[in-house]
């Protein structure tokens, strides 16, 4: 069972496969990105943003971390992640934030990016005091790469690649790559040994097979069979392995507002609508409900339909059908 925390910039702590109890630091706002991922949960980038700044006060992120490190007793945070809603890695004081964490817990520090940053020194530079890093590679070509996670124009293959390896060869942490496997797409026996090749030059302490299971930006996204995902694992190596999504109960308390605390979570993790209310199971069906009904009413969430399944999501976020 989870608590859930009301901030601006920290979230959770939630339940994660691979970080155990993670609470999330989310430093960018919705949805800062340099990629416009085809599989995107949070929906369409518009526009793409490639410039490295504080977008939000590191003073004030640290503030809130250290208020829900203290709220929580020993042993209830197992990761702080960097996370959420956009690419954290934009955030130009992202290591000033790992070091001043570091200094003051010694729970451990991750860092989900998508890695097309760390082709630049000072980048790797920021990540070498977190514990984990957890870039992205979804192709094994330049192609691929355009057509999936379709970065900006400046972003090249060669440079995502080159960044990993970098990263490899300084950083002293675990360094775990993360693969979202899209049918039709890299599926195939022919992307899966380029990626396979990319993996092997790169030396990832782990390979995370994911999935498209929430709401992607494009409908045409779809997960692959079971036959494929084990294919996958066979070609991606020893250290690969598939990745699926956590099941999560909260306790919301009575004191909380209950639409706040749905929107805390669905702003950043689209959730199904039969996963919210096993996800918050301690409140009767009645209180979900209006809790749902306040947050269309407001225009704060929308639900998206994907293959007959309802899904709860910020209501910023854009999802487009293919063409």
């Amino acid at each position: 069972m989870i608590r859930q925390l009301l901030m601006k910039y920290v979230f959770g702590p939630v339940p994660s496969r691979r970080l155990g109890r993670s609470l999330g630091i989310d430093p960018i706002p919705l949805k800062t990105c340099n990629w416009n991922c085809i599989y995107c949960q949070l929906g369409r980038t518009s526009p793409p943003a490639n410039d490295r700044r504080d977008y939000f006060s590191p003073e004030a992120i640290i503030t809130e971390v250290n208020a829900a490190l203290a709220s929580h007793e020993p042993g209830q945070i197992d990761w702080l992640t960097f996370a959420g809603s956009g690419e954290p890695t934009l955030h130009a004081s992202l290591g000033w934030m790992i070091r001043e964490l570091k200094a003051c817990t010694e729970i451990p520090i991750a860092v989900i990016t998508n890695g097309s940053l760390l082709y630049l020194p000072e980048v790797r530079r920021h990540l070498l005091p977190a514990d984990a890093v957890m870039p992205t590679l979804d192709a094994g070509s330049e192609r691929l790469y355009r057509r999936i996670d379709r970065p900006v124009a400046e972003l090249t293959f060669g440079r995502l690649v080159e960044g990993m390896i970098a990263l490899r060869n300084e950083f002293e942490g675990k360094l775990w790559i993360e693969v979202m496997l899209i049918k039709g797409l890299n599926d195939s026996v022919a992307a899966l040994e380029d990626i396979a090749s990319v993996i092997r030059r790169i030396r990832p302490d782990d390979v995370h097979i994911n999935l498209p299971v929430r709401p992607p930006t494009e409908a045409s996204v779809e997960v692959p069979d079971d036959e494929t995902l084990a294919r996958a694992q066979a070609i991606l190596g020893e250290v690969a392995h598939i990745v699926a999504p956590a099941d999560v109960q909260i306790d919301l308390g009575d004191e909380d507002d209950l639409a706040d605390s749905v929107m805390e979570i669905v702003k950043r993790h689209p959730m199904s609508e039969e996963g919210l209310v096993r996800a918050l199971s301690l409140r009767s069906a009645r209180e979900v409900a209006a809790a749902l009904a306040q947050l269309t009413a407001s225009g704060r969430a929308r639900v998206t339909t994907r293959h007959g399944e309802r899904f709860w999501s910020d209501a910023k976020a854009r999802y487009v059908a293919s063409r």
